[in-house]
């Protein structure tokens, strides 16, 4: 039985004179369309071969299935999600999105040349590092700055710079480890210096710092704990009486202050959040901290302080291998312009406008819409309810922020496979399944994002 089917599958030279051939043909560049072609041809005959197809199907119906799988090929990985998470700042999904002046910023430095490495005024070779060094030092009172491409590149390059082959003395509580397991002890010890912790878990004191100090300390070190706190009986040796020791020795003192705040949040700073241009001031030698979190700009990391400190950085070889692209100065270098501004920031960049969004808005969205898909899809379960968000990306974990949220629940199907049917659309929708509902946090749903939105769980209903 198995033979003879397979003897029935048509020839390709027969597939290739078919009219709907012709067509694919058009659609698609022609490796991939015969490649297409034989990978189906080729699951055909391994599943007769299995005994899993009775029938061999007609030529229309097998250029239909090369057509979409040379449509899967073709297509991009990276796509436009919508994001009913309610966590702002989603690492899986992008982190932060950018103000519409950074966006302009990078499709202006993509559209045409720019003065990237060019000095205008001296018409010679420039530092691509000055277009977003003037406005970082205005807004941190830090003596010098620079930019690499991610903020776990900025402790590398830091310790490599001030630490290799010294100690670098850091409390044990402070040993964290960040998405994607990246750990401080690790990266010491990729970057050449050797860890020194002092202290224990919960407790670590300035004194502990004091006795660790040898003839080799190169680095007296702080990280902020973004993702985790430590509660109770608990005590950590201050950024300033850290700088007071740094400076009794004559050792640099370094702070990764994790997720990059400018904007005084109030609340989020009575957890613990530390806000840069309070820190700078504490006399620290460095700080570092990431472009794509609480700043609300594209992935970066920054390193402000001591101009000296600074300028061997930048004469560090590594420095090449983290340098950003013009697309990242572009977006960072205007984001950080609305922060001349902080009303104006509070508005226009994503991420703090979405933070500070009321929930009775949310409310109002929700109900707006809940009505739109009620009309479109009468056998789906929709109400609203209250939740709360998160500002995510490790930053501000004791933080909830009341939402509200949309409650579907098909009829039809179940919720999983709902949630799968969407996760599947041309602009996925990605949601969380909670009591047997999927719930779509209406803080995360961009206001142009609603009418794909609405379509999209339509499509998913309908199949």
């Amino acid at each position: 039985m198995a033979n003879e089917l397979l003897r029935k599958i048509p020839k390709v030279d027969d597939i290739l004179k078919h009219k709907d051939w012709e067509r694919l043909a058009r659609q698609y560049p022609e490796d991939v369309a015969k490649d297409a072609l034989r990978e189906c041809l080729d699951e055909l005959r391994l599943s007769i071969k299995e005994g899993k197809t009775a029938a061999v199907p007609p030529i229309s119906d097998i250029i239909g299935a090369a057509q979409k799988r040379a449509a899967f090929v073709t297509a991009p990985r990276l796509k436009r999600v919508i994001n009913g998470t309610g966590i702002i700042i989603h690492t899986n999904l992008g982190r932060s999105l950018l103000a519409k002046k950074a966006v302009d910023a990078i499709v202006n430095a993509a559209s045409h040349y720019t003065n990237l490495e060019y000095d205008l005024k001296k018409g010679m070779r420039g530092d691509r590092y000055e277009h977003c060094t003037h406005i970082l030092k205005r807004l941190t009172g830090a003596e010098g700055a620079l930019v690499v491409n991610n903020n776990a590149g900025a402790v590398f390059l830091i310790l490599n710079t001030l630490a290799e082959g010294k100690e670098v003395i850091i409390s044990r509580g402070e040993l964290v480890e960040i998405g994607g397991s990246f750990r401080i002890p690790d990266v010491m010890k990729k970057s050449g210096a050797l860890l020194k912790e002092v202290g224990t878990t919960n407790r670590t004191y300035t004194e502990d710092y004091e006795r660790a100090i040898t003839g080799n300390t190169g680095l007296l070190m702080k990280a902020h704990t973004s993702n985790f706190r430590i509660r109770g009986f608990a005590r950590e040796a201050s950024a300033e009486e850290l700088a007071a020791l740094g400076r009794k020795y004559n050792i640099p003192t370094y702070y990764d202050a994790g997720s990059g705040l400018f904007y005084p949040m109030g609340e989020a700073n009575m957890h613990g959040e530390p806000l840069i241009t309070t820190e700078i001031k504490k006399g620290l030698d460095v700080l570092s901290f990431s472009g794509d979190k609480l700043l609300g700009a594209p992935q970066a990391g920054i390193i402000i302080g001591d101009s000296v400190c600074i300028d061997m950085m930048k004469k560090n070889p590594l420095t090449r291998a983290l340098r950003p692209d013009k697309f990242t100065l572009a977006a960072l270098e205007n984001t950080l312009l609305l922060y001349l501004d902080m009303d104006a920031a509070k508005q226009e960049i994503p991420t703090l406008a979405m933070i500070y969004q009321d929930s009775n808005f949310l409310k109002r969205r929700a109900r707006r819409i809940a009505t739109a898909i009620r009309k479109r899809c009468p056998d789906l379960i929709v109400s609203g309810v209250a939740t709360h968000s998160e500002a995510g990306g490790g930053s501000l974990p004791d933080v909830v922020i009341p939402s509200f949220a949309l409650a579907l629940q098909p009829q039809a199907m179940s919720v999983g496979h709902f949630e799968e049917r969407l996760r599947s659309l041309d602009i996925p929708v990605i949601g969380r399944i909670e009591r047997e509902r999927l719930v779509l946090d209406m803080r995360t749903v961009l206001k142009d994002d609603e009418p794909f939105l609405v379509a999209g769980i339509e499509t998913a209903l309908r199949g």
